[in-house]
């Protein structure tokens, strides 16, 4: 039953999204623009054509099977919470990682989380170069 009703819940929103873009703009707001005088909000009731039947009565249609959906789901929903569903138990929060020292987010796995800063790596010593012996003066 519910797939009867979604399939039709979607087959009336795309017809209603189809027809809504066949209707001619009517330009501003409060029915001012396109210059052709006639019917607008403002000047009374305008006509009605056959593409704003269609539109009111797929409106209708798609506000009938939202509601449709809705009472089925919940009728068919428990009283029970979504954490009564895993048992009951509240897992413990996870502990706070520590920022990385280039604000990028958490520190990776590998590294210790704590709260003392960690000290950079010892710079690497160059090898010593060989002696080379003084130029003998002559």
């Amino acid at each position: 039953m519910e797939n009867v009703l979604l399939t039709i819940h979607l087959i009336l929103a795309l017809l209603l999204i189809g027809v809504v873009l066949l209707q001619r703009s009517e330009g501003g707001g409060l029915g001012m623009g396109s210059g052709g005088g006639g019917g607008g909000a403002i000047s009374g009731r305008a006509a009605a054509t056959a593409l704003g039947k269609i539109t009111w009565a797929l409106a209708i249609g798609f506000i009938i099977t939202s509601i449709s959906m809705t009472i089925l789901a919940a009728r068919d929903s428990t009283s029970a919470s979504v954490i009564d569903q895993f048992g009951g138990e509240v897992p413990p929060p996870a502990a706070p990682s520590a920022p990385s020292s280039l604000g990028l987010g958490a520190v990776p796995a590998d590294l210790p989380a704590t709260d003392a800063p960690v000290a950079p790596p010892a710079a690497a010593t160059p090898p010593a170069a060989p002696a080379t012996p003084a130029p003998a003066s002559n």
